[in-house]
């Protein structure tokens, strides 16, 4: 790959952003139309899934290729304790890449991490900004207390952390010379709760124009304790809990609409720049949210297929436009290696994810390689239940400091245990700690309501699906660390399988 050819890379992850809330995939509001046409004339996959449903666990697998149980982060705040080597940041400083981290970070990278870092959370910019707009804009987005605003944001699309994270990415890679590829990382804290946007976005989805929810709370009461305990937690915390459902869909779909259209900002400000420099352009997001589903919004539950499938949207000039949703299973663990691979790098030790390059270019690929996912849940230790709650332990409910009911989706309850997920063809397996094994249908029960676990029309696929969870649980153990002048791994340059099943040794990766 010569300098020339190295392109830039574009990497735009959004926050709890759920998978099927698109017309792409069908829905009847248009909430993302920019990014649908770049998934048409590029390559998008709906099967491609998160590595933990939850924020740190998941970014820290996007920015080092492993899997949770691998870099040790299976809950938020262990974020700056991630066990592993290389990184998507290192890579590309070592290819020459000039690297920017703009937006939402919640891993354990740091501003040494990037040439340059500008960070936001959910409450706004995390360094004090400059312009008084946007102090006062932070200061309010602050104040909601990560609930919903039932009217329009009193502030314009200017103060908005969208916005102003183009803005910071635009002005950056306006200093960027021509001559040198970056690596350009836009992480959007939204449309994770606060949910609030304003106009003219907050009146394109009235809540009157909303498709209805497939299933409500009444659902609950079939689904294990951490569902019912989220339900509860919303109903301590908010005196209407059920009436601000419609409210937080109708402004996470104007938010929705909103990032789209700053996507679009973000890529044409860079057209002069793309004029003389091949890129690459990935969208996605860490995980889902429940935005209404089972009487639920944010996330917290378990892995839930609306949590744990996520869009993946890739577009470039070395990628083969597909024109309809790929039918491979993919992974964000999967981006590490296939960004490392169009940087021109080889994968690092200690990455599990698997390299896309080959599909999105049209080169051969391994046939079985993409046929399933795998998706981990849980900090350890037991599943707590009802009886642990009506004894009100710390750090399950607790409320702050002036005595009002907090509201966290992730606490104790929620995370506690391991829980395990495969997902291949049309069915998912659940796995958990205690010995809870699940079975879907997902064609036929999007929302996994019907456990075919005994059903015996359904052996078949029992089977399989357990069969693949213990191909998956074995590739997921961590390899590292390397010992120097140790036995020396065998390992396919593109972390393929597929391949060498079955084969005595004799495979060989296309």
């Amino acid at each position: 790959m010569t300098a020339r050819h190295r392109p830039d890379i574009v990497l735009v992850l959004t926050d709890q952003h759920r998978a099927d809330v698109s017309a792409r995939e069908g829905f009847p509001l248009d909430t993302t139309p920019f990014l649908d046409e770049l998934g048409r004339s590029g390559a998008w996959f709906d099967r491609a899934y998160t590595t933990s449903p939850l924020c740190c666990p998941a970014r820290t697998s996007l920015m080092t290729g492993r899997f949770p149980s691998a870099h040790r982060v299976t809950q938020n705040p262990a974020h700056p304790l991630a066990v592993r080597d290389a990184d998507l940041f290192g890579e590309a400083r070592a290819a020459g890449y000039a690297t920017a981290m703009i937006g939402k970070n919640h891993t354990y990278l740091d501003a040494s991490s990037v040439d340059h870092w500008v960070e936001f959370m959910h409450d706004g910019q995390v360094a004090a900004p400059s312009k008084a707009l946007n102090k006062e804009f932070d200061k309010w987005l602050a104040g909601l207390r990560h609930r919903t605003h039932e009217k329009p944001t009193p502030f314009p699309v200017e103060a908005q952390n969208p916005h102003r994270i183009v803005d910071e990415a635009l002005a950056w890679a306006a200093g960027v010379p021509d001559d040198r590829p970056f690596l350009l990382t836009v992480s959007i804290p939204e449309p994770h709760n606060p949910y609030q946007v304003p106009e003219p976005y907050f009146s394109l989805f009235p809540e009157e124009s909303l498709p209805p929810t497939r299933t409500g709370a009444e659902v609950l009461e079939g689904k294990s304790f951490p569902w019912r305990y989220l339900r509860s937690l919303g109903e301590r915390a908010v005196a209407d809990y059920e009436g601000a459902i419609a409210p937080s869909r109708s402004n996470y779909f104007g938010m929705l609409r909103l990032i789209d259209d700053e996507l679009r900002r973000l890529l044409t400000g860079l057209e002069g720049r793309h004029r003389v420099r091949e890129r690459v352009v990935v969208a996605t997001a860490d995980h889902g949210d429940f935005v209404g589903e089972y009487g639920l919004v944010r996330k917290g539950a378990e892995i839930p297929d609306i949590l744990a499938r996520v869009p993946l949207v890739v577009n470039g000039d070395a990628v083969r436009p597909a024109g309809a949703p790929r039918p491979e299973h993919v992974s964000l663990a999967d981006l590490m290696p296939t960004l490392c691979e169009a940087m021109g790098r080889e994968l690092p030790d200690g990455v599990q994810g698997r390299s896309l390059w080959p599909l999105l270019t049209g080169r051969p690929c391994p046939a079985d390689e993409f046929s399933s996912s795998y998706v981990e849940q849980g900090m350890g230790g037991l599943p707590y239940g009802p009886g642990d709650v009506a004894g009100q332990m710390p750090g399950l409910i607790f409320d702050g400091p002036d005595g009002e009911p907090r509201w966290d989706e992730l606490n104790a309850a929620t995370q506690s245990g391991r829980r395990r997920k495969v997902r291949s063809g049309d069915w998912t397996l659940y796995a958990d700690i205690v010995g809870d094994f699940r079975l879907y249908n997902l064609r036929e029960d999007p929302l996994e309501l019907v456990d075919r676990w005994s059903d015996p029309a359904a052996a078949d696929e029992r089977v399989r699906l357990l069969s693949l969870l213990a191909v998956w649980q074995m590739r997921a153990e961590d390899p590292l660390p390397t010992v120097p002048g140790g036995y020396r791994l065998k390992r396919d340059p593109r972390n393929h399988l597929a391949p060498y099943r079955h084969s005595e040794g004799k495979g060989q990766s296309s």
